[in-house]
């Protein structure tokens, strides 16, 4: 027997429809590409949305077609995310920081029909050009007048203004009611070895992963939020954070290009931002910036952080000077992204700030709409112990099935394998201890690059830290540190190592300090390790000996 309840299709169309209607007037402001503010507001984004699929149908574009963008966080962007899906065809969403080549062989992979993209990324255009043969039209997300100032136009024929394309189109529509299963959206991967990989997500995956992300217990949206996703919009969706703000009504703030701290601490000041949420790496220098001036935040009062392991200093310099609460996330590309938020529970009320700041230093509980299960190397389920560490492995309706145009079977028994190390505690709180191809292996002894990392980040005069193995004739393999020093320090290779002394294992201190003036950041922050192994280490995985000057 079935219920007696109405059908209803998950649409992502159904929240801008929601949104529209009951918080039409709530703001969506943009820092633009001259640093002028735009404000507009929910109602005119669904409008301009139509609009966008309106000038889609007018091409006659196949539901599932793939529309690509290369562009910041905007409201223009907003649209896109809205116009495209809901219309039926596919958001590819691509990152601007990769080559040329890299893009062009996305686009190519997906099959691209439309490709809109920021003026600031016309160079990158002008180099894919003639090497993407399925685009129809190249749509610089500016004005005509805007267009006609780039340089060599008139040899890119398929260029279009896109204030002139969407002003031609009706705002009138009926959004067409879709199979929840199909597609909405695709992120590529570069998560793993070879070419990237499409992540293809679907519209009954993004509704109910924004239902979660929306939750109390992970980023705990409500409409009296005014949210600022430093997380890119072409990074996993901006972490669904485009579609949970809808859900709730929550104003929306777009930073643009302007990541540098001054801008963003302008930004959440000036409008009165009370959720952030971004990598470490973008709050390490925000915190820096407001220690050296002297300055606080005034509606701030927590912020998800994600992408990789946040050192637990951050967290209490957040919450002890700031007042600020960091939501401590874990996720992948592959899971929609959000897997785990480090929220409280019931019995945690009335715990010390140094005992809060230990549970948000965790990768967090496991939201609702995922399992977890944690193994070893022979497939066996280890406890929830806290000490157990073994390869994580995830299932839930917004977690991968398949990569796009891929046969290859990634899943056992429909679990994905998510490539971390981590062990569960006794309270259900998952702590990665690193990734299965960042882990060191000594002596058969497992380091975790993220322990070392966070304790070095401890020390006072270090700013950014990394960890990677060298190869060692004796144990295998040794851990190595790369530091950043903070400005107008010069820390020791000794006085660090001392740092690490009664606080690990003599054994886990690194063998080796190499100091550098700054990391390889990818896209979103994240410190590229691929690309640190390359300068710090030999073709053999030893250490580079000009790096090893008065360490030998």
């Amino acid at each position: 027997m079935f219920g007696l309840m109405q059908d209803h299709p998950l649409n992502i169309s159904s929240l801008l429809i929601h949104v529209e209607k009951y918080h039409g007037d709530t703001e969506i402001v943009s820092k633009c590409l001259d640093s002028s503010i735009h404000r507009t507001n929910w109602k005119t984004i669904a409008s301009r949305a139509r609009q966008v699929a309106n000038g889609l149908n007018r091409w006659d574009l196949a539901s599932g077609t793939r529309i690509a963008t290369l562009a910041w966080n905007s409201y223009r962007h907003l649209e896109l995310f809205y116009g495209i899906s809901c219309s039926g065809r596919v958001l590819h969403t691509i990152n601007p920081r990769l080559h040329p080549d890299q893009i062009s062989w996305m686009a190519n992979h997906a099959e691209d029909v439309i490709f809109y993209f920021d003026i600031t990324f016309y160079s990158t255009v002008q180099k894919m050009y003639d090497t993407t043969p399925h685009i129809r039209h190249y749509i610089a997300l500016c004005t005509e007048e805007e267009l006609m100032q780039l340089d060599d136009i008139a040899n890119y024929p398929k260029l279009l203004a896109y204030e002139t394309w969407i002003n031609a189109q009706s705002s009138q529509l009926e959004w067409p009611v879709l199979d929840e299963n199909s597609a909405s959206s695709l992120c590529y991967t570069s998560g793993t070895t070879g070419n990237p990989k499409g992540v293809l997500y679907n519209h009954r995956s993004t509704i109910l992963h924004a239902f979660t992300a929306a939750l109390p217990d992970a980023i705990g949206l409500s409409a009296t939020d005014t949210v600022l996703p430093v997380v890119p919009m072409f990074h996993v969706n901006a972490w669904g954070i485009p579609y949970a703000a809808a859900m709730v009504g929550a104003k929306l703030v777009f930073h643009g290009q302007f990541s540098d701290s001054q801008s963003l601490y302008h930004l959440l000041e000036s409008e009165k931002v009370t959720v952030a949420g971004a990598v470490p790496t973008v709050w390490m220098s925000l915190l820096s910036y407001l220690q050296t001036q002297n300055l606080k935040f005034s509606t701030l009062n927590r912020t998800i952080i994600g992408g990789s392991a946040c050192p637990p200093v951050m967290i209490q310099t957040f919450l002890e000077k700031f007042g600020v609460s960091v939501l401590h996330a874990w996720g992948m590309t592959e899971m929609s992204p959000i897997g785990t938020v480090a929220g409280l529970r019931n019995n945690h009320r009335n715990l010390s700030n140094d005992e809060i700041v230990k549970i948000r230093t965790k990768q967090g509980r496991v939201v609702f709409g995922v399992d977890i299960k944690i193994i070893d190397d022979d497939g066996n389920l280890l406890p929830s112990d806290g000490k157990s560490s073994g390869h994580v492995l995830v299932k839930g309706p917004w977690i991968i099935q398949n990569y796009f145009k891929s046969t290859e079977n990634i899943l056992d028994d429909g679990w994905f394998d998510t490539g971390d190390i981590a062990c569960m505690d006794e309270e259900g709180y998952l702590i990665i201890t690193d990734r299965s191809k960042d882990v060191i292996k000594s002596g058969g002894e497992w380091i975790s690059s993220i322990d070392i990392e966070n304790l070095a980040l401890s020390h006072p005069e270090v700013a950014m830290a990394a960890c990677i193995a060298y190869k060692d004739p004796k144990w295998d393999e040794r851990p190595c540190l790369i530091v950043v020093p903070k400005p107008s320090t010069q820390p020791s290779s000794q006085s660090i190592k001392d740092h690490f002394v009664d606080k690990v294992a003599k054994w886990q201190i690194p063998d080796f300090i190499v100091f550098k003036d700054a990391l390889p950041l990818g896209a979103t922050g994240k410190i590229l390790k691929t690309q640190l192994r390359k300068e710090v280490l030999t073709e053999n995985g030893l250490i580079k000996p000009d790096l090893l000057e008065g360490q030998l």
